[in-house]
């Protein structure tokens, strides 16, 4: 009885177009996190040091003593505070309204749904720069007496959230709609010859199913409102109440400013960011990818 060996597969031989496409890959990505390695070996060097040797020298002290000077001086605990009270309602809301209108304009057929989604989406290709000057004199010519702190609806928490709301929902509600347009009309046929009412429709049979969507939504708005700097410089005038963002003008002083202090609360800040999405990457993944796969 003879064996028989099954043959060698030969690996393949490397091609010079992979290898330089492996090296652009990796010097694209080195080039990407370059300021951010930067940052943090600007952080953990003492001011002293770099203005002695330079920035661009061999480090003689790291230690995590900017990190802890910049988050007492800063007192950033409370500026965290006031970006959650800002970031958790407005996400929320944007979610909410977007999906409500992302609900009617593509499950219901009517002549305006494609306008009305047109309307929605056309905010977004407002620049926010346009609108500042009419939109400030609004917040202050509107008075919230007992509502807001300021009794306006400038210089408050709610100002802000309605701002993100009014901004973040038509992207929200145009992504929500392509994907609702792709479940099947079936299930809304059986739920309404069932009885379910048209809020029961929404709520509890296509909502479900937009989970994926709805969970890369929230990773997005809550990166792009944590990290919003603009309406909080313009819409909000007393320093307690400013966003985690502008806490970091709290480690700038009237003479002098050390860039080594600073870069350790700016990483201090995107520490928020970068948990968000860890925890969420696998729905915000699966969210981007929907409908890849279809023909």
């Amino acid at each position: 009885m003879s064996g028989t060996t099954a043959p060698l597969k030969r690996r393949a031989p490397v091609r010079p177009a992979r290898v330089l496409l492996h090296v652009f890959l990796a010097g694209t990505a080195l080039a990407w996190l370059a300021p951010l390695l930067w940052a943090v070996f600007s952080a953990l060097r003492p001011y002293s040091e770099t203005s002695d040797k330079g920035y661009v020298s061999w480090p003689d002290t790291l230690s995590f003593d900017n990190f802890t000077n910049a988050f007492e001086q800063s007192d950033m605990l409370h500026y965290f505070g006031n970006t959650l009270v800002i970031a958790i309602p407005a996400v929320l809301l944007t979610l909410f309204l977007s999906s409500c209108v992302a609900f009617y304009v593509s499950r219901f057929d009517f002549r305006l749904n494609l306008a009305l989604l047109l309307v929605f989406t056309a905010g977004n290709l407002l620049p926010q720069q346009v609108v500042i000057t009419p939109l400030y004199r609004l917040y202050l010519l509107t008075d919230l007496p007992g509502i807001t702190a300021s009794g306006k609806l400038y210089d408050s928490a709610l100002g802000l959230v309605l701002i993100h709301v009014a901004f973040q929902s038509g992207f929200c509600a145009f992504v929500l709609s392509n994907y609702m347009r792709s479940l099947p009309h079936e299930l809304t046929e059986a739920a309404l010859v069932d009885g379910a009412s048209v809020w029961r429709l929404y709520w509890q049979i296509t909502l479900p199913l937009c989970k994926p969507a709805m969970a890369a939504l929230a990773t997005l708005l809550s990166i792009w409102i944590y990290n919003d700097f603009f309406w909080a410089l313009v819409l909000i005038s007393t320093g307690e109440n400013m966003p985690v963002t502008s806490a970091l003008n709290n480690l700038s002083g009237q003479y002098f400013t050390d860039p080594n202090l600073v870069a350790a609360g700016s990483l201090l800040t995107a520490i928020p960011t970068l948990a968000l999405y860890f925890a969420l990457q696998r729905q915000f993944v699966s969210g981007l990818t929907l409908g890849s796969s279809k023909g």
